[in-house]
């Protein structure tokens, strides 16, 4: 049977997981994601960078019988830095030391969504949309 936690717990762990990436970074790659946040990247290239707002997201709310912070403003990477199909990013701390924790990438119904998967060097990235969920039920 899996774990049922409370809003106000799901809550809490979101927000404190939110203040965490205030003017943190999202970086985005190319190739196969990890297995695991903690896991070394392989072989993967790096396509953008991208500064969450600071706060980074919103207050916690309902979805469904879950619980979901979006992201507030996420500034684009003006720049890209390679050319690739993005897979994957992670959300780092500011001082990008940190992994967060990472995410699958698209254009729409992903983790995190941009205006376009495919990235030319020195283009810009957009977010069109970012959110983390927590399972409450």
């Amino acid at each position: 049977m899996a774990m049922k936690i409370s809003t106000t717990t799901a809550d809490a762990m979101l927000s404190a997981l939110a203040a965490t990436l205030n003017s943190g970074l999202i970086r985005i790659y190319s190739g196969t994601e990890p297995a695991t946040a903690n896991t070394a990247l392989s072989g993967n290239t790096q396509l953008a960078e991208l500064t969450f707002g600071n706060p980074a997201f919103g207050t916690p709310a309902a979805s469904g019988s879950d619980r979901i912070i979006t992201a507030n403003a996420i500034t684009q990477d003006a720049g890209s830095d390679g050319d690739g199909t993005a897979t994957f990013f992670r959300a780092m701390n500011t001082a990008g030391t940190v992994t967060t924790y990472q995410g699958t990438v698209g254009t729409s119904g992903q983790q995190l969504n941009l205006t376009a998967t495919n990235i030319v060097s020195g283009g810009v990235v957009s977010v069109t949309s970012l959110s983390i969920t927590l399972p409450t039920a």
